[in-house]
C-alpha cells in the first residue's frame, strides 16, 4: 500500500493552513487592490518548504480549486501556476535548503515561471485582464500598441518579482521560527516520500 503525502495529522493541518493562508492573503490583497502583491502562494511555498514538492503542489492546486468554487470557476486553470510554485520550491528545498539567499533566488525563478504559465491562461480566460492591481499597466501597454501577450506578461512579471521574492523571504524567515519538534516530525514524514 502506497503511503500518502500527508502521513500525519500535523502534515494535513499544515497543508490546510497553507490553503487558508493563500485564500485569506490573496483575497485581502485583491480587495484592497494592493499594487504588485498577490500573496496567494505563501501557503504553497510554506508547505513545499516543510513537506516537499508534492505536498506543495497539492496545496497550491487545491487553493485554486477552492477559490474557483467560492468565487469564479474560470479562475481554476490558474491552479497550474500554484502547482508549479509548489513543485519548484519543493525541489529547490530538497536540493539546496531554504536560506535567505536561496529564498531570493527561488523568488526570482518563480517570478519568471509563474507569469509564463499564468499569462496565457489570463489571455485565454479574460483577454489579459484579471481584475488585479496590474491591470492598469496592461491597459496602458495594450493601448500603446503592444501585443496582448506582451501587454499581459510585462505587468505580471513586474508584480511577481516583488510578490514572489517577498513571499519566499517571508517563508524563509518564518520556518526557522516554527517549533523544532514540529519541523522534525515533518522532516521524518518528508523523508518517507
Amino acid at each position: 500500500m502506497k503511503k500518502s503525502i500527508f502521513t500525519s495529522t500535523n502534515a494535513m493541518i499544515l497543508a490546510a493552513f497553507g490553503i487558508a493562508i493563500n485564500l485569506v492573503l490573496g483575497t485581502i490583497t485583491q480587495v484592497l487592490h494592493i499594487p504588485l502583491l498577490f500573496l496567494d502562494t505563501i501557503g504553497t511555498i510554506l508547505v513545499a518548504v516543510v513537506l516537499g514538492p508534492l505536498a506543495g503542489a497539492l496545496t497550491g492546486g487545491l487553493t485554486n480549486v477552492i477559490q474557483g468554487i467560492m468565487t469564479n470557476p474560470r479562475d481554476i486553470p490558474f491552479a497550474l501556476v500554484n502547482i508549479a510554485v509548489g513543485l519548484i520550491v519543493g525541489f529547490i528545498v530538497k536540493k539546496f535548503g531554504f536560506s535567505l539567499k536561496i529564498a531570493v533566488i527561488t523568488g526570482i525563478i518563480l517570478a519568471i515561471v509563474a507569469p509564463l504559465i499564468g499569462t496565457p491562461i489570463a489571455v485565454v480566460m479574460y483577454g489579459g485582464l484579471t481584475g488585479g492591481s496590474t491591470d492598469f499597466l496592461f491597459a496602458a501597454l495594450h493601448a500603446s500598441g503592444q501585443e496582448i501577450f506582451t501587454s499581459a506578461f510585462i505587468p505580471r512579471i513586474t508584480g511577481n518579482l516583488i510578490d514572489k521574492i517577498a513571499s519566499c523571504i517571508l517563508v524563509a524567515v518564518v520556518v526557522p521560527r516554527m517549533p523544532k519538534r514540529f519541523l522534525a516530525s515533518m522532516a521524518s514524514n518528508n523523508e518517507k516520500q
